[in-house]
């Protein structure tokens, strides 16, 4: 089984638990507006490696990562799906804990053929980070092109299956970074039984210089990288929400 590949990063460490073995998948069919990897987009370039070949650059520092694990990324790793599950499938046959980092868009609920592809992921699948780019409809389309119902529903199929998930999202001033919205995030995570962390993340405009490399204009061209203060405010939001859902919740099942 061969995957278009990005890139490699033997030393990641904010893929997930522990210390871990990065790749970066090529091919997303999302355009977030602050996306800081747009040479991922297209399947075009990149190299072409088998399972084999990664495998054999990860055993080559096994013990490197033993409390941690190899990671898949993007791009999106679920537009190569196949691959994916076949590179899962080896790591977990030598006991190596696999995390999926994906936005879920190309989940199809009411699509029987494009379910079992998941079922198959998800058995060799222990971790799943789920970035969730805007709560609401609408303007999940205006800053992604893409809409947010197959991702809501990816992440309530992933916690049917008992996968663990740690929710991402990106805070952006005057797109995502208002408490209305932050605050339905935390509504929503509260429907869900098992995620165990969240990582709110700050914009930034590092990937302003490889739009311009790349000869494509960037959507928030000038605006300025939000201040790390303003990423811990939004996480608190979204995180009281969270708990005054589960306390409504237990109240309501109590009652």
């Amino acid at each position: 089984m061969v995957g278009h590949i990005h890139s490699i990063e033997s030393c990641g460490t904010v893929d997930g638990p522990g210390l871990r073995f990065v790749v970066f998948v090529k091919g997303c069919p999302m355009r977030c507006q602050y996306c800081h990897n747009p040479d991922t987009w297209e399947m075009t370039g990149g190299t072409d490696m088998t399972v084999d070949e990664i495998m054999d650059q990860f055993n080559h520092k096994k013990d490197f990562y033993k409390n941690g694990g190899i990671t898949v990324t993007g791009g999106e790793p679920l537009m190569q799906i196949e691959f994916v599950t076949e590179l899962f499938r080896a790591a977990k046959a030598q006991g190596v804990h696999t995390c999926l980092d994906t936005s879920g868009i190309t989940f199809k609920k009411d699509k029987e053929a494009v379910i079992e592809k998941f079922d198959r992921l998800m058995e060799v699948t222990d971790l799943v980070m789920l970035d969730i780019k805007h709560i609401d409809p609408e303007e999940h389309i205006k800053l992604t092109r893409q809409k947010n119902d197959d991702i809501l529903a990816f992440a309530h199929y992933i916690d049917e299956k008992g996968i663990e998930i740690w929710i991402r999202h990106v805070v952006v001033e005057g797109i995502t970074l208002k408490e209305e919205y932050l605050k339905r995030l935390g509504q929503f995570m509260a429907t869900l039984h098992h995620v165990k962390a969240l990582d709110v993340l700050p914009y930034h405009n590092m990937g302003e210089v490889k739009y311009e490399n790349l000869g494509i204009e960037y959507p928030l061209k000038g605006m300025k990288s939000l201040d790390k203060s303003k990423a811990v405010w939004a996480r608190g939001i979204i995180l009281e929400a969270y708990r005054e859902e589960k306390k409504k919740q237990s109240l309501e099942k109590n009652s």
